[in-house]
């Protein structure tokens, strides 16, 4: 290749893959990564599974009965983030034009890696070893001239693949693709195409642009574009977070006011925990709350001082939250957000208070002991329950 060389690194059923490096006896077998029961939903499930039509997102209650044999693991967040944390560092060894899509996919140019590294075939490779031999994790790769064509191609590679679409067979590899597969084509585009009688990408392609744009607009426009392959959009370093938010939906509705503080407690121990981990600090915290008939509800509050402590995070919420009762209905899920973030050195201001300082001083102690040992359990002893 030539010209731009844009790589789209999609981790494999990312979170069960992580899970596996621990529990080596479940690989080859059907599992599904999330809370079992309730509202729950799958959050990952090993490709066995999706074969049986379970997906992310799908109710707990449904998956199961599709695969009563699978093994449910509960998610570990702690341990996804660091995985994802350690392999966005090394894809900025290779370059420094990284954008991090999500948790595990990111896209990389490395056109000016190519003269050090050898080409964008030779990158991908090396990056599929790597992320194998070093962190016993599977990703699939896709190459291409941009960012939507290497989509697609991880996507066509997946699992534990690499796909190559060259610049000059950019527009037979999206000839007779469905146009459900496009960016920004959910399902009332698709039925607005299909009224058109397109269907496939190649068809989309031959359509007067005209009149796409007098039926979907300035999307139509776009998407006529991406249809032959054009996608002139750089790859964007990834932007700081604005906030950094946590929340759970119970499974059933709750009106005990004990259970929810403790649940803003732990859901407050984890946005700080995050905060901690990227060397930010927040100037305002937020509440969420939905209500059993899904209608919702959000207060937020600035803080005196940019803080990543925990217990701050949780002692201003837990305020919000006071603020509203009694509540006006049963609660179905609640949330907690660190807002107005910057960097933690830009907003450090040391306490008076020795007990505020020790706590901090507690909190990132417990951070460096669960990235060292991933398998441990640190948490602060309210948490803890007795054993019936």
């Amino acid at each position: 290749m030539t010209e731009r060389a844009i790589l789209h690194v999609d981790m494999d059923a990312f979170f069960v893959s992580v899970e596996l490096r621990a529990r080596p006896e479940l690989v080859g077998k059907p599992v599904i990564v999330g809370f079992p029961g309730g509202r729950s939903v799958v959050l990952s499930a090993s490709y066995d599974c999706r074969a049986r039509g379970i997906h992310s997102a799908m109710p707990m209650s449904q998956a199961i009965p599709l695969m009563p044999e699978a093994t449910v693991i509960e998610p570990s967040h702690h341990k996804y983030s660091l995985a994802s944390a350690q392999i966005m560092e090394y894809f900025h060894t290779l370059t420094p034009l990284v954008e991090q899509v999500s948790i595990d996919e990111a896209f990389l140019d490395v056109t000016g890696s190519m003269r050090l590294l050898g080409g964008p075939v030779q990158i991908a490779r090396e990056i599929r070893a790597h992320i194998r031999q070093e962190m016993g994790l599977p990703a699939s790769v896709g190459i291409a001239k941009n960012k939507f064509i290497a989509k697609l191609a991880s996507t066509h590679a997946k699992p534990d693949g690499m796909a190559v679409v060259a610049p000059e067979r950019t527009e037979e590899f999206l000839h007779d693709l469905p146009v459900s597969k496009m960016w920004g084509v959910g399902k009332r585009t698709a039925a607005q195409l299909q009224a058109l009688g397109i269907e496939t990408v190649g068809q989309l392609a031959m359509q007067n642009e005209e009149r796409l744009i007098s039926r979907l607009g300035e999307h139509g426009r776009s998407l006529h574009l991406l249809s032959r392959g054009i996608d002139n959009r750089a790859v964007e370093i990834t932007r700081d977070e604005k906030s950094i938010s946590s929340e759970h939906t119970f499974a059933a509705d709750i009106t005990d006011l004990q259970v929810l503080e403790g649940e803003l407690l732990r859901l407050s121990h984890k946005v700080g925990q995050r905060l901690r981990r990227l060397g930010k600090s927040a100037n305002g915290v937020g509440l969420k709350i939905k209500y059993k008939d899904f209608s919702g509800i959000t207060r937020s509050k600035a803080l005196a001082a940019a803080t990543d402590s925990s217990t701050k995070i949780s002692e201003s919420v837990l305020a919000l939250l006071r603020k509203l009762t009694p509540l006006a209905q049963p609660v179905r899920l609640i949330g907690v957000k660190a807002e107005r973030l910057q960097d933690f050195e830009l907003g450090l201001q040391f306490s008076l208070d020795p007990r505020e300082e020790k706590a901090r001083e507690a909190e990132r102690i417990a951070d460096q002991i669960g990235q060292k040992f991933p398998q441990s359990i640190v948490t602060p002893a309210r948490f803890l329950r007795p054993k019936e």
